[in-house]
């Protein structure tokens, strides 16, 4: 249902956030897109990567990332695959009665409508499923309910199918896709031709920078042709850096000296429609793999056991259902796990032996349905860390694993408004958190000892300083700590930064050096990329931006701010990228109300800038988030490319609700959190009008506009709020029907985010939700631009029956000079859609998530003649 991932931590959080894949649509197929970070509604993500860059974000998921990363306008296919143009083979249809000219017109219940507020007891809904009375609030809310309740129209509430199996449903949603691929099918030439550039500009076959972790180098390998990568590792040597930048780019070749494969997830896949591995770990030997995986992109996991050297399964329970996340204990025997609610909230903390007869044993659960339970381990690999986190509150239990009778203990209790994590090392915790009521997170250090709060002291460099305070410069993120160093990532000046600290010894926390690492460009995207070992003399960092692809970068923690010593392991290759042809910039837009400077980045081509100098406007698209404290970075995308080289710029507006500016640029009281949230869609649409009435970059009729889960609801904001100034909207997953969402508790996530959005079952918060919740406010007669609505029948986020109501309110209420409204569900998947590669959603794996969408849909933003000079035009020096 919602909204949030932060891309930050594997498997984390819960929400609606952007993901970081495209998602395809129009014609036989649409898959969609997945994420980071960790949740965003925030989505915990999935997360082992060897080379995985850290990003800033749906809250600790849309966090550290793995591979969580259909219709036909009459036919429903039960099996499916991708030509070499992209497009759909399909086999086994069955008929729809609908004519796929016409758009589909949804049954209107003029009648229908929940309540929001206190219900009575003879309501039909006042019992929850488990025979409970239904939630309305949290326990520990201080605000009154509506009492009377209040009436909220919802004449398409019949589309909500829970079983997904209603006939009258499923034919609705079979005719929205039958629709969209008619409006679409003249497109079918063009898909491929954009098909064909983005994979020419992909490297098929290559290779993620080996990590170390023991004494074994761990990476993984795609191969041309293959849908998915393989897991492989090869023991360490003297020299590998240079080795593996010998490979001879085949796909017979190792990477590495003695390279096995101990996880082929082609194979895994075998016979399965979707395929996504969580967390993939190696044992404390090295001779055991555990590893989740979800099969339906529901997000429910599996997991397995594997032998290494043999490659038996050699544990797995197949009724077992759990989170993603998992870790070893000291032992290889030992496992750590989670499961989760009927909300699909994880909630419970597992211990396993393998080959035991014993039943796995409950260590924790949370009962708090505002809490979301996540897992961890400290670096240095003494402890395990369960933490219980709610959108403002965290408490985190930790176990000792260097002691066999170990119970769980608290590091500190839950507080009202105080968040916070832990690190560990030397004897310490190191903890980021906003006590005190910063506005961004502090540093502090305390002994490593079970309620430690009394004890938490802001941690300071070699000349007396708090290192983080708190404050507004400066805001904290990240802290890994290695035996002989820490490395902090966080924010200043709007971009992301990371910071060193030394100690006097390894079995001390006074800090003797603490210094910031320095990059060339004026904007860029930089995180902490695969770092394995505790005892590590280096980190690697993973640094792009606008124009600059992906590299991962080592540098010794000894020397952090000498360049001369700094290495490249690896740097994207782009096939026939010209960096050269390309600019980029930072600047800032003033908010309407004169209290914010809203921060944009803008990519272009270098012929394109001398366009608009020159006064011509041209075709730009603009993307924006802006919800959770998600930062959207200014890093790089090859898939951009097909826009950019037809002469079109692209734009993202950072705006209030996302965390560019630190956790102030998100809360209130002028962030864009509860009651303040209107920034968030203010700032959306005043960057639009200075696009085109300031900077003259464009028109009304040349501008397009995206955002994905909680993004979309920025845009379905935005177009209510100013239809005039757009011509496509694209709205991918998009959380629209905000009230109704938020005021039923049955449905996944909605407890958890009433400390997000707030609860309009609430006299506080209704009346500010109705305002804006794009559903409930669609101007009757008013011009509306084309819209794309795209969903997932399994999406436990955003429910698919959100875009699909959406859509049938735009046609009912907008005016007849309005553009066509498309959808298209995807009926095979869910938040993240397809986990094959080769779906041209992955091929096109840029933010945003429907950029390939976006190519064959620019005919409904652009008149034939121009969309045709827009995709014929070529420019002398741009390689294709």
């Amino acid at each position: 249902m919602k909204r949030d991932v932060s891309s930050q931590a594997p498997m984390a959080l819960n929400g609606r956030l952007p993901n970081k894949n495209i998602f395809l649509t129009f014609m036989s197929v649409l898959l969609f897109a997945h994420c980071s970070k960790s949740g965003i509604r925030s989505v915990s993500s999935f997360g082992f990567s060897p080379i995985l860059k850290t990003y800033s974000s749906r809250a600790a998921a849309e966090a550290q990332s793995s591979t969580f990363l259909r219709r036909t306008s009459y036919r429903m296919m039960s099996s499916r695959s991708i030509d070499q143009n992209g497009n759909a083979e399909t086999s086994t249809t069955t008929t729809t009665t609908m004519t796929a000219s016409v758009p589909p017109t949804a049954r209107r219940e003029e009648d229908r409508y929940i309540l929001a507020g206190k219900l009575a007891e003879t309501e039909p809904n006042y019992l929850a499923p488990d025979g409970k009375p239904l939630a309305r609030q949290s326990d520990s809310s201080p605000n009154a309910l509506l009492d009377p309740p209040v009436k909220v129209s919802d004449p398409y509430g019949w589309l909500r199918d829970e079983s997904r199996t209603v006939p009258e449903v499923l034919e609705h949603l079979n005719n929205e896709n039958a629709y969209t691929e008619h409006l679409t099918a003249h497109l079918s030439d063009l898909r491929s031709d954009i098909y064909q550039e983005m994979l020419a500009g992909i490297k098929e076959t290559d290779y993620t920078v080996p990590v170390q972790n023991g004494e074994w180098l761990y990476y993984s390998r795609t191969f041309e042709g293959k849908s998915y990568k393989s897991m492989c590792r090869a023991p360490l040597k003297d020299g590998w850096e240079e080795l593996a930048k010998q490979w001879d780019g085949s796909m017979d070749s190792p990477i590495l000296p003695g390279e096995v494969a101990y996880l082929d997830v082609n194979e895994l896949a075998e016979g399965k429609s979707y395929c996504a591995t969580g967390q993939v770990r190696p044992s404390p030997s090295h001779n055991v793999l555990a590893y989740s995986a979800d099969f339906t992109g529901n997000e429910v996991c599996q997991i397995f056991v594997k032998d290494i050297n043999t490659g038996e399964i050699i544990d797995h329970d197949e009724t077992l259902e759990c989170y993603g996340q998992l870790q070893w204990g000291a032992d290889d025997k030992t496992i750590f796990y989670l499961k989760m609610d009927s909300e699909k909230r994880p909630y419970q903390l597992y211990r396993h032996v393998i080959g035991s007869d014993e039943p796995d044993e409950l260590l924790y659960q949370e009962d708090n349905a505002l809490y979301w339970v996540g897992l961890s381990k400290s670096f240095d690999d003494k402890y395990i860390f369960v933490s219980s986190r709610s959108k403002e509150s965290a408490e985190v239990h930790f176990l000792d694993l260097t002691d066999s009778n170990a119970k769980l203990q608290c590091v500190a209790e839950r507080r009202k408004k105080v968040l916070y994590s832990v690190r560990h090392r030397a004897g310490s915790w190191f903890i980021t958190t906003n006590v005190g009521g910063t506005p961004n997170m502090r540093l502090m250090v305390s002994p490593a000892v079970a309620n430690s709060e009394d004890s938490w002291k802001d941690m300071v460099d070699q000349n007396g300083n708090v290192m983080f305070n708190g404050g507004y410069e400066r805001a904290i993120s990240g802290f890994t700590s290695f035996e002989s160093h820490s490395v902090a990532s966080g924010r200043e000046g709007g971009l992301p930064q990371i910071w060193v600290v030394s100690y006097a010894s390894e079995t001390t926390s006074d800090v003797t050096d603490f210094v910031q690492l320095s990059f060339e460009e004026d904007a860029y995207d930089v995180g902490l990329g695969g770092n394995s070992m505790y005892n590590a003399d280096h980190v690697v960092i993973a640094y792009d931006s606008l124009v600059t692809p992906l590299s991962s970068i080592k540098i010794p923690l000894d020397s952090p701010t000498d360049l001369s010593k700094r290495t490249v392991l690896k740097e994207q290759e782009v096939p026939g990228y010209n960096r050269s042809d390309y600019s980029c910039e930072r600047t800032t837009v003033k908010s309407r109300d004169g209290s914010a400077d809203i921060p944009v980045s803008i990519v272009y081509r270098k012929d394109v800038e001398e366009k608009i100098k020159s006064g011509e406007a041209v075709p730009a698209h603009l993307y924006g988030y802006g919800s959770y404290g998600a930062c959207m970075e200014a890093s790089f995308r090859s898939t951009r490319r097909a826009l950019l080289d037809r002469g079109m710029v692209y734009v993202i507006a950072h705006v209030r609700g996302g965390g560019e500016m630190g956790r102030q640029w998100y809360e209130e009281p002028n962030g864009a959190k509860y009651l303040c949230k209107q920034n968030t869609f203010n700032d959306f649409v005043d960057v639009a009008k200075w696009m085109i009435d300031d900077r003259k970059i464009t028109t009304p009729n040349q501008l397009s506009c995206e955002g994905r889960s909680a993004g979309g609801l920025l845009i379905g904001a935005s177009i209510n709020q100013a239809p005039e100034l757009f011509k496509m909207a694209l709205l991918g997953v998009p959380f629209v029907d905000v009230v109704c969402t938020m005021i039923d508790a049955t449905i996944p996530l909605t407890v958890v985010e009433w400390e997000e959005w707030g609860n309009p079952n609430e006299e506080k918060f209704h009346k500010c939700m109705m305002e804006y919740s794009p559903i409930n406010n669609v101007k009757d007669g008013a011009t509306y631009p084309s819209c794309l609505l795209t969903g997932g029948l399994h999406d436990p986020r955003v429910q698919y029956w959100e875009p699909a109501k959406f859509a049938a309110e735009l046609r009912h209420k907008q005016g007849s000079s309005s553009g066509p409204v498309a959808v298209k569900i995807d009926m095979a998947a869910g938040h993240f859609s397809a986990s094959d590669r080769y779906v041209p959603h992955h091929i096109a794996h840029s933010c945003p998530p429907f950029l390939f969408t976006f190519y064959c849909a620019l005919f409904l933003t652009f008149s034939q003649s121009s969309l045709a000079s827009l995709f014929t035009a070529r420019f002398s020096d741009t390689s294709t």
